[in-house]
């Protein structure tokens, strides 16, 4: 079955992708922070402990937010690996 979505999030992790300031964690995760707000971007572990991660579709995971069962979505980046921007549904 053809992924309809495929074209737009090929373009989209190019763009997350190509955004990536700098290696080193603490400078992106500042960047991120500035871009989305403190506590709103998560590193693996911390998003393991804040949600159950049910999908992935790049650069889209679907989640559960474990402390009210909200779903949603997080946008990632490659490396350094970090999640932002939940988008509950």
């Amino acid at each position: 079955m053809p992924d309809e979505t495929e074209s737009f999030r090929r373009g989209m992790v190019a763009k997350i992708n190509s955004d990536v300031k700098s290696d080193n964690e603490l400078d992106e995760r500042a960047r991120l922070e500035e871009q989305y707000g403190k506590g709103k971007v998560w590193n693996t572990a911390e998003v393991q402990q804040e949600f159950e991660i049910t999908g992935f579709a790049a650069p889209f995971c679907m989640c559960k937010r474990k402390s009210d069962g909200k779903t949603g979505t997080l946008a990632f980046q490659h490396n350094p690996r970090f999640y932002f921007d939940f988008r509950e549904n």
